[in-house]
């Protein structure tokens, strides 16, 4: 049965870079990554290389910007670690292509879009390290747009946290083992 973590902080709080090392040190100095992102403008192709950047040859990448609970299935057979990079992307997706506004519609298939994620990383021989961004720490977003995406991103995260073995989080580079902090004797 695969384990799950999740890596979870603001933007630029060193989530990735924690992530990366640890999935090499799970996966004996080898990992799959798995990629969310969509490349649609010059910032994020500038971010995409920020990330390539940090990994050598120890790592083979797939992308999947939907369904890939298909690629953790399919990378779980080979690798120890896989690290999906990240949830938040991944949410966003899911959002900008759902074409309604109906917000059970988007609930209830977010549920099952995440599910689907957990499912495939918990019958996977691997560990899945999901990371994801904290974006509900700040003000109440002024749109209607930016409040339902921080929304599903919340729910998200909170089903992902819910099943995961380990829960870090992190701030200024440093991570916290939030999930052993949360625990009631």
């Amino acid at each position: 049965m695969g384990k799950i973590i999740l890596v979870t902080g603001g933007a630029r709080s060193g989530k990735s870079s924690f992530a990366e090392r640890l999935a090499l040190k799970i996966g004996d100095g080898r990992a799959a990554y798995i990629a969310t992102a969509q490349i649609f403008d010059d910032e994020m192709n500038f971010r995409v290389k920020l990330h390539r950047q940090r990994r050598g040859d120890n790592w083979t990448t797939f992308e999947a910007p939907f369904a890939a609970e298909e690629k953790i299935s399919a990378v779980g057979k080979n690798f120890n670690a896989i690290l999906f990079d990240c949830v938040t992307l991944y949410v966003s997706n899911f959002l900008c292509n759902a074409d309604t506004d109906d917000e059970k519609f988007l609930y209830d298939n977010l549920r099952g879009l995440i599910g689907k994620l957990i499912d495939a990383a918990q019958s996977s021989d691997a560990v899945t390290i999901f990371v994801t961004n904290e974006v509900g720490a700040g003000i109440v977003p002024e749109n209607k747009l930016a409040r339902r995406f921080r929304d599903l991103a919340g729910l998200a995260n909170q089903m992902l946290a819910a099943q995961a073995d380990k829960v870090f989080l992190c701030v200024a580079g440093l991570a916290v083992d939030v999930k052993k902090l949360s625990e009631v004797d």
